[in-house]
């Protein structure tokens, strides 16, 4: 079967479903960002003013990474949230997760343990959704797609900037042909993971939402507190990443075109990404296609490279191609 065909057929079971008023069961996997209550909270709670129906939170497995302060500290704490506010069961493996619920969210901080926090989820064929980002490393990144389009499971990433209805706006005005994108935003740092993989994959993300795929090359300049990327897409068109590390770190994206230019205004909130979640979950299709998140990856790894060697320009295709094998 291939994948379309999968699918649609997928969406006719949970279409199905949906018809009897049944919401789809959703477990978390990893209980260590705020993001696991904030989107607990969007689903489970019809008097919230930003519900999001379809899906409610059923259950969730902790994780949590001992190396990383900021994962540790905070499991016990959100636990303790799910259980008291929302009811939410706390299962003892990703296995028993797996086998009580419709779909998944990984939501652990840490994106070194995704591959293999997201192989028996995987294996169950469940549709899952990985929060930023999706992996610790480009190679892990391509082979979690590479096991997902094996096994014929939907799967789905995205940093909650692509859809802030302040950059959907931007998205949405005509400029004419794109000539050139700069994003800017917080790009702070944690020593387990490439530099922009922790935090200025948001910035990043905004700039592809944009831009999508086509990036050719990539030159990173880098200071102590902040980076410009400069990326060369196809037909000319540029986008600029500023990455802020220390002091006020504001995000925004400006639109240059050919008859226009559009600058973000605002900020936004999780409810829109957590809706996209809940219909890539009831239809199986994932609104970024697998090759722009993996693209977006290698833009940030390539980003790495380039300030390894002081700066000269990084092909993308070279560094899919050095990343392409199989992880261990």
């Amino acid at each position: 079967m291939n994948h379309r065909a999968f699918f649609a057929t997928l969406a006719v079971f949970v279409l199905a479903g949906e018809a009897f008023g049944a919401d789809l069961r959703i477990g978390i996997l990893g209980l260590d960002t705020s993001h696991v209550t904030a989107f607990t909270k969007l689903l489970n709670d019809p008097a919230d003013k930003n519900h999001v129906p379809g899906g409610k939170v059923v259950a969730a497995f902790k994780g949590g990474s001992p190396d990383i302060e900021s994962s540790w500290s905070r499991v016990e704490g959100y636990t303790q949230q799910l259980q008291t506010n929302f009811g939410v069961v706390i299962v003892d493996s990703i296995e028993a997760l797996c086998g009580q619920v419709d779909a998944v969210m990984l939501e652990s901080v840490d994106g070194r343990p995704h591959l293999e926090q997201a192989r028996p989820v995987i294996r169950a064929r469940k549709p899952l959704f990985i929060d930023k980002p999706i992996a610790g490393s480009l190679r892990d990144a391509i082979e979690i797609f590479r096991l997902a389009r094996e096994q014929h499971v939907p799967i789905f990433s995205s940093s909650s900037y692509r859809y802030y209805d302040s950059l959907v706006k931007v998205k949405s005005t005509d400029v004419g042909e794109i000539r050139s994108v700069i994003s800017y935003g917080p790009a702070h740092l944690e020593s387990h993971h490439p530099d922009l993989f922790w935090y200025g994959v948001h910035p990043t993300e905004a700039l592809f939402a944009v831009l999508g795929t086509g990036c050719e090359t990539v030159v990173r300049t880098a200071t102590a507190d902040t980076d410009v990327v400069s990326g060369l897409w196809t037909r000319g068109r540029i986008g600029a990443l500023h990455a802020l590390r220390k002091g006020p770190t504001p995000h925004k994206v400006i639109v240059f075109g050919t008859q226009a230019v559009a600058e973000q205004q605002g900020s936004g909130d999780y409810a829109p990404l957590v809706r996209e979640i809940i219909r890539f979950f009831q239809t199986g299709i994932a609104p970024v296609p697998p090759e722009e998140t993996i693209e977006l990856f290698a833009f940030m790894e390539a980003a790495d490279e380039s300030k390894r060697l002081g700066g000269q320009p990084v092909r993308i295709k070279d560094v899919l191609a050095r990343h392409a094998g199989p992880s261990n």
